[in-house]
């Protein structure tokens, strides 16, 4: 002991306390609030452990900390016999303290373990691929009910070296719930809970999960036609990012940028980000995305924003450009691919084509309906209000699904 000591063996340190005290590995994962897979794999050298891991078993175990030595055996005085002699001394104490079962954890932290935040996180996963072809309305109270499963777990995990994993657990499902309220028209349950993501991000203390949930926030903002707040919180996510980041987050958030610039009508601002979005996806590391971001931020991608920002700015030309490059590669989901249509919709109005745009808003509306999908009905409520082109017939079929949608009347659209 006194030399697993000397040199912070962990794995010959719990594994005496466990024999001396005459415990099951099951009984000192208990004791140390760990699950039991864990300990096996510490006690058998296969896990490896931070420094705080390092401090938290000891102070579990009731070793003083500075009687760990986070060192070798060539370290100076490692061979002292008066050392050796404290070593021993304080395993012996901490032996005979240590109660015989439960430890000093409560059981509530005791539950958390390496599991807890992978298991909140594959729900949150499955939750989001199921948002892909339902209504967000049928996912929202399951949504919120895990949202508040993550809460409470993250205040249990409070003081376990798992807090700071299960704070990001509970961000991302903050952040999926905000964007189901979004979709359902629910703008203020939707900020608030974005507040709960970027914050719960900040508990994990990972920059890029808070860039990714403020930037969240910032594009729903400029979606919301409040683009000086959007661009407002945009920057504030960049000065968090900070220089030197991952091209992907460096692109995204330029590209939420260029939203908003293209909103407050700042043309040559806007084709600046888009332009930094350009280079930095194409660069060699762009090939892996960075969690939190699930697929690689490509130049399709930029070529969607590209035509958004150029609908913003009445270039219809452009736009129309921009989105046949965005629809070359993958098509988006149902939702994402609903929203786009109306915006395709706004770039063929603007360049005078009435008959393909109202075309496009009403597949649009359509979609909407089936996935009872807010967002997407009022982006095409919008659409029809801002028209200002010539009377066609188009438009009257268009203004005849709305009655329908909106009125729950007969329609062929549900």
């Amino acid at each position: 002991m006194a030399a697993a000591l000397s040199t912070c063996d962990i794995a010959v340190i719990v594994e005496d306390v466990r024999r001396y005290r005459g415990w099951s590995q099951g009984e000192l994962a208990r004791a140390v609030g760990y699950s039991q897979s864990w300990v096996s794999r510490v006690v058998n050298g296969q896990q490896s452990l931070t420094v705080d891991q390092v401090r938290d078993l000891a102070s579990r175990l009731g070793i003083p900390l500075h009687q760990l030595r986070f060192g070798g055996a060539d370290e100076p005085d490692e061979g002292d016999p008066t050392r050796r002699r404290e070593f021993g001394k304080a395993a012996a104490v901490t032996a005979l303290t240590l109660p015989l079962s439960g430890g000093p954890v409560p059981a509530a932290q005791a539950e958390i373990h390496e599991e807890t935040a992978p298991t909140l996180r594959a729900i949150t996963g499955g939750q989001r691929r199921m948002d892909a072809a339902a209504p967000a309305r049928d996912l929202a109270r399951g949504a919120i009910a895990h949202v508040e499963l993550a809460g409470l777990t993250l205040e249990r995990a409070r003081n376990t070296p798992f807090a700071a994993d299960v704070a990001a657990a509970a961000s991302e499902a903050a952040g999926f719930a905000a964007w189901l309220h979004a979709d359902m028209g629910d703008a203020g349950s939707a900020r608030s809970y974005y507040r709960a993501a970027v914050e719960r991000a900040r508990r994990a203390r990972s920059r890029l999960l808070d860039v990714y949930m403020l930037g969240s926030l910032a594009a729903f903002e400029i979606d919301a036609d409040d683009p000086a707040l959007g661009l407002s919180l945009a920057h504030e996510a960049g000065r968090r990012l900070g220089p030197g980041a991952h091209p992907t987050a460096t692109a995204w958030l330029a590209c939420v940028r260029a939203q908003g610039q293209a909103g407050l009508g700042r043309a040559s601002e806007a084709d600046r980000e888009i332009a930094l979005a350009e280079r930095c996806v194409e660069r060699s590391d762009n090939a892996h995305p960075p969690w939190p971001w699930v697929f690689a931020f490509e130049p399709a991608k930029v070529a969607g924003y590209r035509a958004l920002v150029n609908v913003r700015l009445k270039r219809p030309k452009q736009a129309r450009t921009a989105f046949a490059e965005a629809f070359s590669g993958t098509r988006p989901g149902a939702k994402q691919g609903a929203v786009l249509q109306v915006e395709m919709a706004r770039a063929h109005a603007h360049a005078g084509d009435s008959d393909e745009a109202f075309r496009l808003a009403g597949e649009a509306l359509t979609t909407g309906a089936r996935l009872r999908s807010e967002r997407v009905v009022d982006r095409v409520r919008r659409f029809r209000k801002e028209y200002r082109g010539p009377r066609a017939r188009a438009a009257d079929r268009l203004d005849a699904q709305l009655t329908a949608v909106l009125t729950g009347g007969p329609s062929s659209l549900v």
